[in-house]
Order: structure tokens, then sequence, then C-alpha cells
């Protein structure tokens, strides 16, 4: 069975986020995501991750200004200076948390800009945060997600994400298979996985529709969860879905 990681931005939401950690470790949970830990002290977050020995499994690059619906800024070739500046930021924020990998976000392609300039600010960008990365050993995976709840998304499928990684040419440069939002955008999850087994480096899961927890909508996750066991994936799957009922009430899938 995969090792499943809490995602803290939308799971055991009925708590502030500092009290998240000794939720989630109570619930069974051994590691811990988020989409940012930007707004609060590293040193603080470092002291619950202790607490709780719990490990810091993802968290994604500054990705400009979230609040007014920006969902990335890597494509864009006038916040260049700004995405530098933000994986020098996560540069800080890994090390001090023991993280690993950090997720970046492309954003939404605004009109105007081709998408031969978005595709090369993005390679650029991609492969200054791969350089800067290698050096702390930390790995960097680009995340397609689906056009129906972020429409303009610029990267939005397996075969773009993973175009992206070969043009690159990073050893840490992998992709992030986020479940529920391949299912939207392409379906044949199975066979998609094992096609790009080998450019996977982090797993993201929900259901569809609803984006709720597995076993609330169409996607098979008994089946998929032996499947992905059979690929050898020894990585966490982050568990970034909406309660359907409340966190707790909705972990049932989890212990069976």
């Amino acid at each position: 069975m995969p090792k499943f990681a809490a995602n803290l931005s939308m799971l055991f939401t009925e708590y502030p986020f500092m009290a998240r950690f000794a939720a989630a470790k109570k619930a069974g949970f051994d590691g811990v995501e988020y989409l940012f830990p930007y707004d609060f002290s590293a040193q603080e977050i470092a002291q619950e991750l202790e607490k709780h020995q719990l490990t810091q499994v993802l968290f994604n690059l500054p990705a400009g200004d979230w609040g007014q619906g920006e969902r990335g800024i890597a494509c864009l070739p006038e916040r260049v200076e700004e995405f530098r500046s933000g994986v020098e930021q996560a540069i800080v924020y890994a090390k001090a948390l023991g993280c690993r990998k950090v997720n970046c976000l492309a954003g939404k392609k605004p009109e105007g800009l081709s998408d031969e300039q978005a595709n090369t600010t993005l390679i650029n960008n991609l492969t200054y945060a791969a350089n800067r990365l290698t050096e702390h050993d930390i790995e960097l995976v680009i995340e397609a997600i689906n056009t129906r709840d972020i429409p303009g998304f610029f990267v939005n499928n397996s075969k773009q994400a993973v175009e992206l990684i070969k043009q690159v040419g990073r050893s840490n440069l992998r992709y992030q298979y986020d479940i529920y939002h391949m299912q939207i955008m392409e379906g044949d999850l199975a066979k998609t996985i094992e096609r790009y087994f080998q450019f996977i480096g982090h797993l993201q899961l929900a259901d569809n529709p609803g984006r709720h927890e597995p076993g609330t909508g169409e996607i098979n996750y008994p089946f998929l969860f032996k499947f992905i066991d059979a690929q050898g994936y020894d990585g966490w799957i982050g568990c970034e879905y909406v309660p359907a009922n409340g966190t707790e009430a909705g972990l049932g899938w989890m212990n069976k």
C-alpha cells in the first residue's frame, strides 16, 4: 500500500493551520504536504514536524498572488526575477523543514502571450530552479492541472509535462502526477501512470467528480493503489482532496 501524506491546505481545515499537524498524526498520517508555508516561520513549522514526528513531503514554490487568483508565475516572461526570488525563498524553507521535494506551478497563460513564449519562459525557469535546487539535494516537480478547475492553466496534461522535463534535461526535475486532475483531462489512469512512470516523482489523489476522498466518485482506487504498488512506486501520495463531510469522518477509505 502506498504511503499517504495529508495535504494540510485541504484536510483538517476544521483546525487552525498550526494545529493540523497534530490532527494529521492522530489520524494516522506520517507525512504532510500543503500549498505554501510562507505565511509562517520555518522554525515554527519545523517544531510541529519534530513534535509529531512527521515528514515534510512537499510544498509549492511561491506562486504569485494566490488570493487574487494567480496560480503560478513560471510561464510569465515579465515575472522571471520574482520567480527566481521565490526559488531562493523555497530553498530556505525546504532546508529548515527537511523537505526534499518542491512543486512548480506553471500558472495561467494570459491573453496575448503565445504558447511559444510561455513555453520558452517556463523551460528557462525550470532549468534555473532545477539547477539551484540540485545544489541542496532537493527535487523539483512540475504539475499538470485540469483546465476545468483552473481555466487557462498552461501545463494541463501528462505528455506536455513530460516533454518539458525532457527539454530541461535535469535529473532532479520530475513529474507530479495528480490522479484527480488527469482523470479529468485524459483518463486512462493506469496506462498513463505506467507509460510515464519513470518520470513520476510524486503522486496526489482525489476522487472525481467533487474532488472528495477516494470512494466518493468514479475512480477505482483499490485497483489503482495495487497497480501503483506493482509499478514499484515507493514515494508518497498526497491526499489533496476536499473532505465531503469533515476530514476524520471521511478517512474510512485509508483505514481499509
